[in-house]
């Protein structure tokens, strides 16, 4: 008797190829902020169905980097700050409770998984660097609660690409890198101590910081852009 048949492991779906052919040209500025996202155009220049670039469109909307209106269609996000800026509001209040639980469920490896990222941060010679040692310490963070449905909602509102392009743009850029690598040094302190409540303290100010400096931007963005009211 045969054994049913099975999907080949490692096969990238149209779909997928489409999601990130036009994730890529939104991110590299190929694509004008507001710029219309015709699906039947994408489908065409792409040599694919409309279904493909509906549901890659979907995909990138959920990421906050096309947005989509009634009797108009899909376009390109106006400012990809806004986007992150609720990105960062979502974990401002989702991250202070995975320290708190990570303070009561962290293992030694996850202690020195979390050291490793702070150390890395620390000594990164280039911001590209720097940004992704502090995510790769949010991830462990999210990984010491023993909860991998954390570590899946870190990694999907901490876009890479889109956190090393924000960087650019941030105020105080040489500044940022020794302040973020300290915070993150104070929040694994309270977790390797199981110190629950100053876990999630220290996380709510080290995201409150970011937000703070973050929103100026996004409403001066906002108002050139007519987005924000």
């Amino acid at each position: 008797m045969s054994s049913p048949a099975q999907t080949p492991l490692g096969v990238v779906s149209v779909v997928d190829l489409v999601y990130r052919e036009l994730r890529t040209r939104i991110l590299r500025g190929d694509v004008e902020p507001g710029q219309r996202l015709a699906q039947a155009e994408l489908a065409a220049e792409l040599g694919v169905s409309r279904t493909p670039v509906r549901e890659a469109l979907r995909r990138l909307t959920g990421e906050g980097l096309v947005e989509f209106r009634t009797n108009y269609g899909f376009s390109a996000a106006e400012t990809q700050i806004g986007g992150m800026l609720h990105r960062m509001e979502v974990r401002a209040v989702l991250e202070p409770g995975i320290a708190a639980l990570a303070a009561q469920r962290r293992s030694q490896d996850h202690l020195e998984e979390m050291q490793a990222a702070i150390d890395e941060e620390r000594r990164a010679r280039s911001a590209e660097a720097a940004h992704d040692a502090s995510r790769r310490f949010h991830i462990a963070l999210a990984r010491a609660t023993g909860n991998d449905e954390f570590v899946r909602a870190i990694e999907g509102l901490w876009i890479v690409e889109v956190g090393r392009w924000a960087l650019g743009r941030r105020r105080e850029s040489r500044r940022w890198q020794q302040t973020d690598a300290d915070e993150h040094a104070a929040v694994a302190a309270a977790v390797g101590a199981g110190r629950r409540g100053e876990a999630r303290r220290l996380m709510e100010v080290h995201l409150k910081n970011a937000l703070v400096h973050w929103e100026p931007r996004y409403e001066a963005d906002g108002r050139e852009a007519g987005a924000v009211s």
